[in-house]
């Protein structure tokens, strides 16, 4: 038995009893387990030992046990995410490929159920900056070893994730990394421990160049995207745009050429073969859902025969190298539907958030985070148009912190409209005036 496996062991079982007591705690434990996947790093038994789910009983166990949960918040984002989980279970019953189907329903199935705790059990501001962290080390960890390795090898080698996780690859790394940058920033921004806004600020910068360092077109791109809307939505437009050039032009010095003619394929896509494998599947997802626009193919129906169902080669057979297309073909018109539904929602709930937070000094890092969240929300939308991950636990989770953070603050208003009709109503003035 290896070291790391002992460990891993080691502290997912030590820390069951306390999940018992406190279901929380296994929240932000299967965070760690599906963000930064340490069986993964270990050898042995620990690589394929379901840590996860004997944490996701144990947290089930400890919701009833405890009591220390309430039902999910009714909002725009519990009805749709419910309605998509329902929709899910339809095309799997109607799915091409039966067996691969039901197999992928459960694995998407437990992400959802644990998102819907998500926001069972996490109702306060210190359990959901906790979780933050969480999520953040546990994919920051990866960027500060990725932009290292970026440094070192000057990027000569590709940024690749832990085998067997959803972010294996250097397209789904490279767009984990960019999510959590923003969040990174929150927590940099708001963290009152002014000796961990320097660690913060090197695990954002880190993962900036390892997100470069993985020679992920899509993420490059939702880089760019994400640049962009800070600089449209900064107040300090001049002083970010000099700090956005001197990251990118210190990063990029150190690439080599081979990284510069990938990235020129963007401009000339027909004369690159991975560009035209993704347009080749598009189409077959279009052709796909045409054919079955209300269930679609269903989980895994990228597949060689469905390709030949449709009258494509299957021995290009590929991934669907986009979320929007991904959830098109399998999950038909509907399913997209109900997708998009979801995150403009949250989109939306994000900016009731921050607007809110502004009338309530005590509630503003909540609005800080609701519009981190938004900028995840762009890498996401953006780097996601080229990658098949369509159901990655980071974007459900990033909604779900749309929704609590909604929650949270719509309790503060509630309760500062109470202190106005009561004796002390003249602070809530005085808060505004601070903030103006």
């Amino acid at each position: 038995m290896s070291i790391r496996a002992l460990f891993v062991a080691l502290a997912v079982f030590g820390v069951l009893p306390i999940i018992l007591f406190r279901p929380d705690v296994g929240i932000m434990v299967w965070a760690w387990l599906g963000f930064m996947n340490p069986h993964r790093l270990a050898w042995g038994f620990a690589q394929d030992f379901p840590f996860a789910e004997v944490v996701a009983i144990t947290t089930a166990i400890g919701m009833l046990l405890s009591r220390r949960w309430r039902f999910p918040p009714v909002t725009r984002e519990t009805v749709v995410l419910v309605l998509f989980v329902l929709w899910m279970q339809v095309t799997t019953v109607t799915a091409f490929n039966q067996d691969e189907a039901w197999g992928q329903w459960d694995k998407v199935l437990k992400i959802q159920l644990m998102i819907l705790a998500t926001m069972m059990v996490i109702w306060n501001g210190d359990q959901l900056r906790a979780l933050i962290w969480v999520v953040v080390a546990s994919i920051g960890f990866y960027g500060v070893k990725g932009g290292l390795f970026t440094i070192v090898y000057r990027g000569e080698e590709r940024v690749l994730g832990p085998e067997g996780t959803f972010i294996e690859g250097n397209n789904e790394i490279g767009m984990a990394m960019l999510m959590i940058i923003p969040l990174a920033r929150y927590l940099q921004q708001t963290t009152p421990h002014r000796r961990l806004r320097y660690p913060l600020l090197l695990v954002s910068a880190l993962s900036a160049v390892a997100v470069i360092g993985t020679h992920s077109r899509g993420a490059t791109l939702g880089m760019v995207a994400i640049a962009l809307f800070l600089l449209w939505k900064s107040k300090r437009r001049l002083a970010l745009a000099v700090g956005i050039a001197l990251m990118a032009l210190i990063a990029v010095s150190i690439m080599p050429q081979k990284w510069f003619d990938r990235m020129g394929t963007l401009r000339h896509h027909e004369q690159d073969s991975s560009a035209m494998a993704r347009i080749h599947s598009w189409r077959f997802a279009t052709r796909m859902a045409l054919d079955r626009p209300v269930v679609g193919g269903g989980f895994e129906a990228f597949r060689p025969d469905v390709f030949a169902r449709y009258g494509f080669d299957p021995d290009r057979a590929a991934d669907a190298h986009s979320i929007y297309f991904e959830i098109l073909g399998e999950q038909g018109f509907v399913g997209l539907l109900l997708f998009l539904t979801l995150g403009v929602s949250a989109w939306l709930t994000c900016s009731w958030t921050a607007r809110r937070a502004l009338a309530d000094a005590d509630a503003a890092d909540l609005g800080y985070l609701a519009r981190m969240v938004q900028v995840s929300f762009v890498g996401y939308a953006v780097s996601g148009a080229f990658l098949g991950l369509g159901y990655f636990d980071l974007f459900y989770n990033l909604v779900a912190f749309a929704v609590i953070s909604k929650s949270l603050v719509a309790a503060r208003h509630e309760s500062s409209s109470l202190e106005l009709s009561g004796s002390h109503g003249e602070l809530a003035p005085r808060r505004l005036e601070r903030l103006l």
